[in-house]
């Protein structure tokens, strides 16, 4: 029982608890929105929906709703998430620190130093 309080309370178990619950609230955000476009491309092509549309008896409606779903999905995600992301990952981006000097890099300036002081 005590493994199992533990599995509960470890902390990445809650982190990804909410962001199952962010992602679930962001996805009917996107829906909602994919819907809205869509609506209006629609109005724009005079089709009231895109799943009845047909070419030559070939029922390509659903097929093109389903593209132009994932298109305008790809949009947000990348306008709406990605970039900002980028944008604040490299402005708050801290500096690599400088690599150690290596054990002969160290003897050869202590080598350097001594030289100088004797002469």
């Amino acid at each position: 029982m005590k493994g199992f309080k533990e599995f509960l309370m470890r902390g990445n178990l809650i982190e990804l608890a909410v962001a199952v619950v962010m992602a679930t609230a962001f996805g009917a955000v996107v829906t909602a929105l994919v819907n809205i476009i869509l609506d209006l491309v629609g109005k724009v092509a005079n089709v009231d929906s895109f799943s009845t549309v047909a070419v030559g008896g070939i029922n390509i409606g659903a097929f093109l709703s389903a593209l132009i779903t994932f298109l305008i999905i790809a949009f947000v995600v990348y306008f709406g998430i990605v970039l900002p992301y980028n944008r604040l990952r490299e402005r708050f981006k801290q500096e690599e620190p400088e690599a150690a000097a290596t054990t002969e890099e160290l003897l050869a300036e202590i080598r350097d130093l001594l030289r100088d002081r004797r002469s």
